[in-house]
């Protein structure tokens, strides 16, 4: 082994202890978080009182309000906050877009038009039913937009999809609008799902995502090392024996699959899936094979940080997440885009 090699050799020795090290101590933090959502709501509970609803839980009111509330809302945060933020870096990977999110597809347009088609022409009343409409809303957004831009020249380029999503958010938006001002009942019915919120979910809400957000996540570790030789560029790609089209198809369907659902259940959460990854380019670099499991991680840690500071500013009541995120997300973005060291593509 020459001086060279074995110094390169220890260069990726450290770099990955030190990537390790940052993900071990993200999970914590998760951990940590966690724990602060089941801890703190709009009812002021000690701690002891939490302790004792999972080593001696009871049938008082306290325990319920632990176990059948705040631990379900943060399982589903968990569950969005990882579904948007994966999302978010598969989609900034495959457009080679650094302002790329989930909503480039027109999913979550895709999800909300269908839920408000739902609600005003079929009377769809219960939130549970606006999950599968929703899904299949995100679900043919996807493929419109997928099946449109790979008609042209090239196929599905990363600027042809970038276009043909953000066209068809508009009009799936507009046609939104346009149907819940129509109804008056509707209207009513989607304020409160239009601004993002892990409050009052329907019984059954994670056993329904669930499935198809395991799906996603699999499928969005599969493209890591494709999406890797995409940030090339699809002619080198190809030419270091990368199936651009596959992985592309392979990742928009993840997209789909993990915003469809999140997006259905939650309502539409913005900059989680734009935020997270370019924080965790500041961490690992450009690698995908990191990016995707921090991504993982840090997306709950800010979904469910806004979900508690929503519970603390105006306690008792509550701010909906997709309120704080955009609080949140707005300056943080900013700096992020301003900053000398952006990590690339």
């Amino acid at each position: 082994m020459t001086v060279a090699h074995q110094a390169t050799v220890t260069r990726s020795a450290v770099r990955f202890r030190r990537r390790a090290a940052w993900l071990a101590l993200s999970a914590v933090l998760l951990l940590a978080v966690s724990a602060a959502s089941i801890a703190i709501g709009s009812a002021a509970l000690p701690l002891s009182t939490v302790w004792s609803a999972f080593t001696a839980p009871n049938s008082g009111i306290d325990h319920a309000t632990i176990l059948t509330l705040r631990v379900p809302r943060t399982l589903l945060g968990l569950l969005i906050g990882a579904s948007l933020a994966v999302a978010g870096a598969l989609m900034q990977g495959l457009t080679r877009n650094p302002l790329g999110d989930p909503g480039i597809l027109g999913v979550n347009a895709g999800a909300g038009f269908a839920i408000v088609l739902g609600v005003s022409v079929w009377g769809v009343t219960r939130i549970a039913d606006y999950l599968w409409f929703g899904f299949l809303g995100a679900v043919v957004a996807g493929a419109v937009v997928y099946a449109v831009a790979a008609r042209g020249p090239g196929g599905a380029t990363p600027l042809r999809l970038t276009l043909v999503g953000v066209a068809l958010s508009a009009v799936l938006m507009g046609f939104s609008h346009t149907l819940a001002m129509l109804n008056t009942q509707t209207f009513d019915r989607m304020r409160f799902w239009g601004a993002g919120t892990l409050a009052d979910r329907p019984d059954g809400t994670i056993a329904v995502i669930l499935p198809f957000i395991t799906a996603g996540l699999i499928l969005a570790v599969t493209c890591a090392r494709g999406m890797n030789a995409l940030a090339l560029g699809d002619d080198l790609a190809r030419s270091v024996g990368s199936r651009v089209g596959w992985t592309r198809a392979r990742g928009m369907l993840a997209v789909t699959l993990l915003c469809g659902a999140a997006t259905a259940a939650a309502g539409p959460i913005g900059f989680v899936g734009l935020m997270v990854p370019h924080a965790v380019r500041f961490l690992v670099g450009p690698d995908q094979r990191w990016i995707l499991p921090f991504s993982l991680v840090l997306g709950p840690v800010l979904v469910l940080s806004a979900d508690v500071l929503g519970r603390i500013i105006v306690a008792p009541a509550e701010l909906q997440v997709g309120v704080v995120t955009a609080f949140l997300g707005a300056p943080v973005l900013i700096a992020l885009v301003r900053g000398t060291k952006v990590g690339g593509l």
